[in-house]
């Protein structure tokens, strides 16, 4: 399961799953595009953690939700690197809120972020892709947008969304040999999940099958799998990594 002579772009890879995400692609041999938005600090250190693998990447910095900023981005990877192979649409933001509440604002920049982001940055690599006749394209959805959570519509929504844009992609690509898949991570251990009080995270794990948080290495494993020629014959499918707490059909 190997990726060299591969370009790969992870948008969102600065932090937590999406630099997880990065590392693991570099070290099967990709060269990995870390795209960020806000942390030029946080997207250095992703390509630090590759350079420490022994891997090959470089920073890029657009917002996925700004059409001609995608456009333009992914042009200059193409021209630089000849190619993007492997597209991991990861980047996604919260604004959580009871519905009663929410402000319209909240919604549109988490539809916006999280599943319009997913629609632009597909569509600015498909040609390539088609014209090549070979890639992947991997969607990171979220457990909450198969079971929902209160508080969160928007991000449901948009988690929700990107299944049947998974699904639908997956249709008019297959032709071009271009796999599409989606990975739906249940509770991961982050940055937030440690700042919880021990009873609330005893809570979450309560509700887990197999009685543990996940980790951003056994979801980037699973991207890794889906990315590599090993998963041939597997498009238009979600792919739920949550230690059993969602068993989905």
């Amino acid at each position: 399961m190997r990726l060299e002579n591969l370009v790969a772009l992870v948008t969102g890879g600065s932090r937590g799953i999406g630099r997880a995400i990065c590392v693991k692609l570099a070290s099967l041999g990709a060269v990995v595009g870390i795209n960020y938005v806000s942390n030029p600090a946080a997207a250095e250190e992703t390509l630090q953690q590759i350079t420490a693998v022994g891997g090959t990447g470089f920073t890029v910095r657009f917002d996925v939700a700004d059409a001609e900023a995608v456009q333009e981005s992914i042009k200059e990877i193409i021209a630089t690197h000849g190619q993007v192979d492997i597209l991991v649409n990861n980047a996604g933001i919260t604004r959580d809120g009871l519905m009663a509440r929410m402000k319209e604002d909240d919604w549109d920049s988490v539809l916006d972020t999280n599943l319009k982001g997913a629609f632009l940055c597909s569509k600015a690599v498909m040609r390539a892709m088609m014209k090549k006749r070979w890639g992947r394209i991997i969607n990171v959805s979220s457990v909450v947008g198969f079971v929902g959570n209160g508080g969160q519509v928007n991000y449901g929504a948009a988690k929700a969304g990107l299944t049947g844009l998974t699904k639908s992609m997956a249709r008019e690509l297959a032709g071009r040999n271009i796999t599409v898949n989606c990975v739906a991570p249940g509770y991961i251990v982050t940055d937030m999940t440690d700042d919880l009080a021990e009873d609330v995270q005893e809570a979450l794990k309560a509700q887990i099958p197999l009685g543990v948080l996940g980790t951003p290495e056994d979801v980037a494993a699973s991207v890794g799998f889906l990315a590599s020629t090993d998963s041939n014959y597997i498009t238009g499918q979600t792919l739920h990594v949550n230690g059993g707490m969602y068993m989905g059909h």
